[in-house]
């Protein structure tokens, strides 16, 4: 389990105060695993825990509990009672936090603290439930993921790659004129006029879509990366554009097996090649990659 520590401050300086609803147990079939968050203030939220009549109830008992500043933890049974057919239960934890609480969390390692009524068990030293306990590791998402060209399918992908879980995005354009009025929050904008000179900044074990406006940049972005070295590397093209990339990185001096590491198309080419299409596709890749590794391997060598 993982507290965006960033979010929250975010919601609790535009807020004042929020709750913050987390799935911390499940028993049987549930919407969402342990983990799973959601931020509620009076008139909004953000996050999912699922969906459906939980999340409304959730959402409802988190504005009770605003009000009072009070914690809460309760089994919530999805049968008939929440007009749910999963047939299992989630505990969740709700928890108030404004300015005063949210300065208690520490900036990143284990934030451990005592659960609504608990506390009485020894403290828990690794991430989950103990004896009236709760830990969760702070920090920033697990996957680091780089988008480099903010154009139409750009504006796509940060559309539908930004609401999954677990997830940090940093999106990078030679300038802030290349960028959106409105950029989805969380968001990390980057404008350079010198993208390959950033790409040598970016942590290597990032992840990385390039598809900017100018093939020459694309084609030195890709030199770049694979001198500074990535998780894994997608740049958005053809058969063709990949045949003339990879004779030109080899001359660059890069080895066949390094450059094979970059997929190129990038999604789905069934779906087709509109930026939303391309935009799931992406997205799938991305599931299915943290999913079954093998499966995305073998994927890439059918396109």
């Amino acid at each position: 389990m993982r507290l965006d520590r960033a979010a929250l401050a975010r919601a609790v300086a535009r807020e004042g105060r929020v709750a913050r609803v987390a799935v911390v147990e499940t028993r049987g079939s549930a919407p969402r695993g342990p983990g799973a968050e959601m931020l509620v203030w009076a008139e909004g939220q953000s996050g999912t825990i699922g969906g459906g009549a939980l999340e409304w109830e959730a959402a409802a008992h988190a504005r009770g509990l605003l009000a009072g500043g009070r914690d809460d933890m309760r089994l919530m049974p999805l049968g008939p009672a929440l007009g749910q057919c999963c047939g299992g239960a989630v505990r969740l934890l709700w928890e108030i936090y404004d300015a005063e609480r949210l300065a208690q969390v520490p900036r990143g390692g284990l934030y451990a603290r005592p659960l609504p009524g608990g506390g009485a068990g020894p403290r828990p030293q690794a991430p989950g439930l103990g004896e009236g306990w709760i830990a969760e590791a702070v920090g920033a998402a697990g996957r680091q993921l780089w988008i480099w060209g903010a154009g139409h399918v750009g504006r796509a992908l940060v559309g539908v790659l930004t609401p999954l879980p677990d997830l940090a995005i940093s999106w990078a354009d030679t300038g802030p004129e290349r960028f959106p009025e409105t950029v989805p929050e969380g968001v990390e904008v980057l404008p350079a006029a010198d993208l390959p000179r950033l790409a040598g900044h970016a942590p290597p074990e990032a992840e990385h879509l390039i598809l900017t406006y100018s093939h020459d940049i694309d084609l030195a972005l890709c030199d770049a990366l694979l001198r500074r070295g990535f998780a894994a590397c997608g740049l958005i093209g053809s058969a063709t554009k990949r045949a003339r990339f990879r004779s030109r990185l080899a001359a660059m001096g890069h080895g066949e097996a390094a450059i094979a590491r970059i997929r190129c198309p990038i999604g789905d080419p069934a779906l087709g090649k509109h930026p939303q299409a391309i935009a799931v596709g992406v997205a799938a890749e991305m599931l299915l990659a943290r999913a079954s590794p093998s499966e995305t391997g073998r994927r890439s060598q059918r396109q």
